[in-house]
């Protein structure tokens, strides 16, 4: 008797799809490595040239550029040059009022180093004298040109023996101003009297006076019509010097 084999499904061979999935390996190539490209980023030290700018050193070589020849821009100036032309005296201060300094001969060399506003007294270093002195330009021979010379203000030797004048008064009658004050006590062989230094206002100038005195009192002219005030201060003198000034109390005109 025949038996009936029902046949025994065989498994279905579809699983073998998976060997599809096996092929996938090609979209992944090992060629990735592309990223090695990044070694181009590397080649940024060429960025290293920037180095180059470490030559800013170069910059230091500015010290060329600032030369210190620049004294040499600036000239040596010759003071100028004066012999004595006959016998004077050396003075002070600008003027015959002030105290006498040293004798003066002919032939007597130096060189100026001030002056006053006009130039006709100068301040000079004569070669003879470890003192500078003033003289006066008519008695000197001069070779340059004294106005290149700053104006000098008088340097007066101090003096503090004696006291300043006492008791200064000055009295105007119209264009009269007379000055007085107390005598003041001094040796004979120091007492060399007083000097005003007077600014007083005539024809419409004002004009800068140095009076020496043996008396008690001096009459000025001095008129109205200057644009700066009248004034004057008043010393005790003695052979070494003088005494601190005592301020003229001025009457306006």
């Amino acid at each position: 008797m025949a038996l009936l084999t029902t046949p025994t499904a065989m498994p279905s061979p579809s699983p073998s799809i998976t060997s599809t999935i096996t092929i996938t390996p090609s979209p992944i190539p090992t060629d990735t490595a592309t990223p090695t490209a990044t070694s181009t980023i590397t080649v940024t030290p060429s960025r290293t040239s920037t180095a180059t700018i470490t030559l800013t050193p170069s910059i230091t070589s500015s010290p060329s550029i600032t030369p210190t020849t620049t004294p040499s821009l600036t000239p040596t100036y010759d003071f100028p040059d004066v012999t004595v032309k006959m016998q004077a005296h050396c003075r002070y201060g600008p003027a015959t009022g002030y105290l006498h300094a040293a004798d003066l001969y002919p032939g007597d060399h130096g060189t100026v180093r001030g002056r006053n506003n006009s130039g006709t007294w100068l301040y000079i270093k004569f070669d003879k004298l470890n003192y500078f002195c003033w003289a006066a330009a008519s008695v000197l021979e001069v070779v340059g040109n004294v106005m290149l010379i700053y104006p000098t203000e008088r340097k007066l030797p101090k003096s503090v023996l004696y006291q300043a004048p006492g008791n200064v008064q000055a009295v105007r009658n119209h264009t009269s101003v007379m000055v007085t004050w107390d005598r003041v006590n001094m040796t004979e062989d120091d007492d060399r009297g007083y000097m005003i230094e007077a600014n007083v206002c005539q024809g419409g100038r004002y004009i800068f006076l140095v009076i020496a005195t043996n008396n008690t009192f001096y009459e000025f002219t001095d008129e109205a019509g200057c644009s700066l005030p009248s004034n004057g201060l008043l010393y005790t003198v003695e052979k070494h010097g003088y005494t601190d000034p005592v301020a003229i109390p001025w009457p306006a005109p």
